[in-house]
């Protein structure tokens, strides 16, 4: 029903896209249907449908005020990169007019030698292609005095080689895809046209003043202080999470809400997180590679939003230390393009073979590929928060909830002797409900949990896009699906029977990944002793889990399902590395820089004029009989900050010979070893002397904003 309140989001929500709406508005009936087949299916258009599409986009883009297009593409950057073309040309008679080509729409050009490529183009091969993905609708975004049309494209080399992080994603949902199927024939389940994977990011955020972040060198250059010590009140109190959320910050939020809105962005969900001035929005599922192309508009617009509000926009993945950081819950789940949820449980998970077999296939990839999803989220920023007792740990478990591990255990026994009773929790209060209770509790220490019909990859890092993430999670399920086809019809060949090799083969596999299954706590130290004694890797930074990108049996999977060739898993092994070390240099030198800009200069001042009180309290002492107890403790501070300041000095020192002999490394593992085993240790030990001084100083010769004026000023 339309509804006709037009403040109503109904009324505006998806304005800036081109959606269902604007489609059947601008094309042609038989146009219409050709491109959502092509939505639907992945199937090619032709020239001529493409043709038919851009003449119509362009007209819809230019009665919305659209002056440009651009190519809004995913580099191996981490962010998104796009080049503005006007629509504008002339006829041969020199007339000014609009065109815009279905190879204008299909295809771009941009530069590619500015691009990272691992290793794959040399500079001077400059050519690249951008290629239009029909699947993601093109949208018109706000910027300056204008609207752009932003055509989201995959990214390609003039070899075809994958420069992007969208083309792999859409690769691994067609092996998905094709896998789930085969899976589904298997269990007697006909006439699915196409499964696709879901997802839904939850992202978190921190803001800070702009004012304050102007003055914090650390967090323009690098996300994160790089000094700063803890204030009294930190998040101890517990609370801030779900508490009312500041008036300025709740503008800032409808505000950005509003624009997502008009860009068809589904935002369902606003919040306060755990640590002061962090904050959560999270949408409603989408298709996997619209939902990443969604988040990484959700980051762009909150940014933008932020600056007009005086609000500086925090995605790092540990920007203050001493409270928790921030992260980006991936949930992900697999269905059928006709509804059917492959992990919906039912009332009787027990007797549900089919998600049985679906949930197995999880189980079965993630144990097997652990070390490749702990490398999909490896990062500077997430190597900060991972098992730091308030993120998952760098070691990959699932957590299941107590009546999933009750029915697998009991498949695994052979003793299925219970039914599934819905479960109620009595409140004892007569006028409130009686409630459902859930399947599954949560376990918000778990990096991957099963939250009733999905599964929450809790180990995200919030500046990061979830493409690569949820390229490796359907990539291992495709492979886990297929291994699980291929052993049941093994026995079903061998003249075992349809329904008991199903049972023999999930019995056999409920077995075999039980060592992945944990539901203890993943913050404590018998987590650590289970990884150990069930052989789980613990990848504890980004250059140990990188390293699983260089095992053949790695790259055999992404080569075999198509995702990625071997050049290209190189490409992004060296991108990886490369940023990672440049990283960490950028922090080390920004440190090294307000280590002596700041810190040295502003104590050394302050220290000057400790001494002179000091002196002249001295000469005064037997004058005005100041007892010798009091000199002491007075000298007693001036003698702790003279030997903080001078071991500041001398860590300084330290710092610089590190990062001068980074530069005499060899690239790749070296460097980034070295920037993780030397570099930080060197940085954590500098920072905690200075950190000490911040408290020694009067507040007026500290120039840096501290933690409580960013943290608690609204």
């Amino acid at each position: 029903m339309e509804n006709n309140n037009k403040n109503a989001v109904s009324s505006y929500f998806g304005a800036l896209t081109f959606d269902h709406k604007a489609m059947r508005k601008k094309l042609p009936k038989e146009v219409y249907r050709a491109l959502q087949k092509t939505i639907q299916t992945g199937n090619k258009l032709s020239e001529e449908i493409a043709g038919a599409v851009a003449h119509g986009m362009k007209e819809w883009a230019m009665e919305s005020g659209a002056t440009h297009y651009t190519h809004w593409f995913q580099p191996m950057t981490g962010a998104t990169a796009e080049k503005h073309d006007a629509f504008l040309t002339f006829d041969k008679d020199g007339t000014p007019i609009e065109r815009f080509s279905g190879g204008q729409l299909i295809q771009g050009e941009p530069d590619a030698s500015s691009f990272p490529s691992g290793g794959m183009r040399t500079t001077f091969e400059a050519r690249g292609y951008t290629a239009w993905d029909p699947t993601s609708p093109a949208f018109l975004m706000k910027g300056g005095k204008g609207l752009t049309l932003c055509i989201p494209t995959v990214f390609i080399s003039y070899h075809g080689e994958a420069l992007d992080e969208k083309t792999p994603l859409l690769r691994s949902m067609d092996a998905v895809s094709k896998s789930a199927i085969k899976l589904l024939g298997i269990l007697g389940v006909a006439g699915i046209s196409r499964v696709n994977t879901y997802a839904g990011a939850e992202q978190e955020y921190f803001l800070v003043d702009r004012k304050f972040y102007s003055m914090r060198p650390d967090l323009v250059m690098s996300g994160r202080t790089l000094l700063g010590a803890m204030p009294p009140k930190g998040q101890q109190l517990e609370d801030h999470y779900f508490g009312a959320i500041p008036n300025r910050v709740l503008e800032f939020m409808q505000e950005v809400e509003e624009e997502l809105y008009l860009l068809g962005i589904p935002a369902k969900t606003r919040h306060n997180e755990v640590a002061p001035h962090q904050f959560e929005i999270a949408p409603i599922f989408e298709r996997a590679n619209i939902a990443a192309d969604h988040n990484l508009l959700v980051m762009e617009v909150m940014r933008r939003v932020a600056e007009r509000k005086g609000f500086a926009l925090l995605m790092h993945e540990k920007p203050f230390a001493g409270i928790n950081g921030s992260g980006k819950h991936n949930n992900w789940s697999i269905g059928t393009a006709e509804g059917m949820n492959l992990l919906e449980p039912g009332d009787t998970p027990e007797s549900n073979i089919q998600f049985l077999v679906f949930l197995v296939a999880v189980l079965k990839g993630v144990y097997k590929r652990a070390g490749v999803l702990r490398a999909s989220i490896a990062s500077i920023g997430n190597d900060h928060r991972l098992g730091a007792n308030e993120a998952p740990p760098a070691v990959v478990t699932v957590f299941l909830g107590e009546l999933l591990e009750k029915v697998l255990d009991a498949i695994e026994s052979g003793k299925v002797d219970f039914a599934t009773e819905k479960q109620v929790l009595n409140l004892g209060l007569a006028h409130l409900p009686v409630l459902n209770k859930d399947y599954t509790d949560r376990n918000r220490t778990s990096p991957f949990a099963f939250t009733g019909n999905k599964f929450e990859f809790r180990a995200v890092g919030s500046s990061q896009p979830i493409s690569v993430p949820n390229m490796v999670l359907n990539t291992l399920m495709a492979e886990a699906m297929d291994e699980l086809a291929d052993e049941i019809q093994s026995k079903i060949d061998s003249g075992v029977d349809k329904d008991a090799a199903i049972q023999e083969v999930l019995r056999a596999e409920i077995a075999a990944t039980k060592p992945v299954r944990y539901q203890g706590d993943n913050y404590s130290e018998n987590l650590q002793q289970a990884a150990a004694d069930r052989a789980l890797p613990n990848l504890k930074n980004t250059p140990q889990a990188m390293r699983v990108l260089r095992d053949s049996d790695t790259r055999e999977m992404f080569v075999k399902y198509s995702v990625l060739s071997q050049e290209e898993l190189d490409a992004r092994l060296n991108t990886r590395l490369e940023r990672y070390v440049k990283g960490i240099d950028i922090e080390a030198r920004t440190l090294q820089l307000m280590l002596k800009t700041f810190v040295i200069p502003n104590v050394s001042e302050y220290q000057g004029e400790i001494a002179i009180s000091f002196n002249a309290l001295v000469d005064a002492a037997e004058r005005v009989g100041v007892s010798g107890k009091t000199l002491k403790s007075q000298g007693g501070h001036l003698k702790e900050l003279a030997e903080s300041l001078g071991a500041v000095i001398d860590l300084t020192a330290e710092l610089d010979a590190v990062i001068e002999k980074m530069d005499t490394l060899e690239e790749g593992f070296d460097m980034a070893d070295y920037s993780a085993d030397v570099v930080l240790p060197a940085m954590d030990k500098v920072r905690e002397v200075a950190d000490k001084l911040e408290f020694m100083v009067d507040r007026d010769k500290w120039e840096l904003p501290t933690y409580s004026e960013m943290l608690f000023e609204h």
